[in-house]
C-alpha cells in the first residue's frame, strides 16, 4: 500500500473575494488486480496494453487504486507531479525478493486483462485474497507456479556425458580409485 500526503492549499474565492484554506489529506492507494479490474470495467479496454493512457484514464486508475473512503473526486486533481512520480515508482516496484534467470524467455503477444489474471489464479489455485496484493507481486507468484509446473528441460547427450564424467571423477577422488 502506498500513502500519499497531499498538503493543504490556500485558494481564492472569486465570488466572495476572499481567501479560503483547503485542508491537506492522506490517500492510501493499492496497485492490485482489484484496481485493474475496476479500471477495465469503466473503460472496457486492457489497462496493461501498450497504448498510452490519457490524463482522464490515468486519473481514473488513481481513483480505482484508492483505499481511503469518501475521497472527493476533485481531491485527486490536487496531486502534484511529485505525487504522480511516487505513484509511478510504486506501480513499477518489484515488491518481491524473487528473481528469474530466464533472459531467453519469449514474450507473449497475448493481451493481459483482469479476467486472464483471474483465470491464472484459478488455474494455479491461488487464493482470491491475493487479488489485493501488489500486482507485480501477484505476477511473480503466477510466474513461479508456471515455472515450477513446467516440464524439466531435457539434457542433451553431450551434457549428460559431461555430467557423468564429472560425477565419475568426483567418485574416484572420494574413493581413491583409478576407475
Amino acid at each position: 500500500m502506498l500513502k500519499i500526503v497531499v498538503p493543504g492549499i490556500e485558494l481564492y474565492d472569486e465570488g466572495r473575494q476572499e481567501f479560503t484554506h483547503a485542508e491537506g489529506f492522506t490517500l492510501e492507494l493499492e496497485h492490485s488486480l482489484v484496481s485493474l479490474s475496476k479500471w477495465e470495467s469503466i473503460f472496457e479496454a486492457p489497462f496493461l496494453g501498450p497504448d498510452k493512457k490519457s490524463t482522464e484514464e490515468v486519473m481514473a486508475y488513481v481513483e480505482a487504486m484508492l483505499l481511503t473512503p469518501n475521497v472527493p473526486k476533485e481531491s485527486i486533481y490536487r496531486l502534484s507531479q511529485e505525487n504522480f512520480d511516487e505513484i509511478n515508482k510504486y506501480i513499477d516496484a518489484k515488491m518481491t525478493a524473487t528473481w528469474f534467470n530466464d533472459k531467453s524467455a519469449a514474450k507473449s503477444n497475448e493481451t493481459i486483462t483482469a479476467e486472464l489474471i483471474y483465470y491464472w489464479m484459478i488455474s494455479f489455485n491461488i487464493p482470491f485474497e491475493c487479488q489485493y496484493w501488489h500486482l507485480n507481486r501477484l505476477f511473480t507468484l503466477i510466474k513461479v507456479f508456471n515455472v515450477k509446473n513446467s516440464p524439466q528441460k531435457k539434457m542433451s547427450k553431450r551434457d549428460i556425458a559431461v555430467k557423468n564424467r564429472e560425477l565419475n571423477a568426483q567418485r574416484r577422488a572420494q574413493l581413491g580409485t583409478k576407475g
